[in-house]
């Protein structure tokens, strides 16, 4: 199992540690690249023709700005896609949550919240356990985890 996280800038990479610190909690094997589909289309449309044979099966693309980045990856592969709006120095991120969401027909993206590392990660990952019973599990585990950890809170703040 790959996911292979694709930012459009090195300013992303904040948000591309996040996405890549869950999977290796989990155990997921990862790549992490700088692939701009306005400064380097053809290396976008290269990565995205190739990506499934070389054994991605889930693309997470964060993007600020006009974030294109996943809707050009998601047109050219037929993996899925989860896109992460990055949070730019305009609009607060609304401009790249609306250029990641608003998808034609026929070119679905998946997409998290503005500077969603974590769950733009967990997102690849149980689509991943579709597939990966083993993940699917972990995922369940987590979740009882997480719960298990705000009940500690709730207990701790008025214990």
């Amino acid at each position: 199992m790959k996911v292979s996280v694709i930012m459009g800038s090195i300013s992303d990479k904040p948000i591309g540690d996040k996405v890549i610190q869950v999977l290796e909690d989990f155990g997921v094997e990862h790549e992490l690249r700088v692939i701009s589909a306005h400064r380097t289309p053809y290396v976008a449309k290269e990565f995205a023709e190739k990506a499934e044979e070389n054994g991605t099966e889930v693309i997470v693309a964060i993007a600020g700005k006009a974030a294109h980045l996943a809707g050009v990856l998601a047109g050219l592969s037929p993996l899925p896609v989860v896109g992460i709006p990055a949070k730019s120095s305009t609009m607060d991120g609304l401009d790249s949550l609306l250029s990641v969401v608003q998808m034609p027909k026929g070119v679905p993206v998946a997409t998290v919240a503005i500077d969603g590392g974590q769950n733009g990660g967990l997102l690849a990952l149980q689509i991943l356990s579709v597939k990966y019973p083993e993940l699917r599990e972990k995922f369940k585990a987590y979740k009882v985890k997480m719960a298990q950890d705000t009940i500690a809170a709730d207990q701790q703040l008025n214990g």
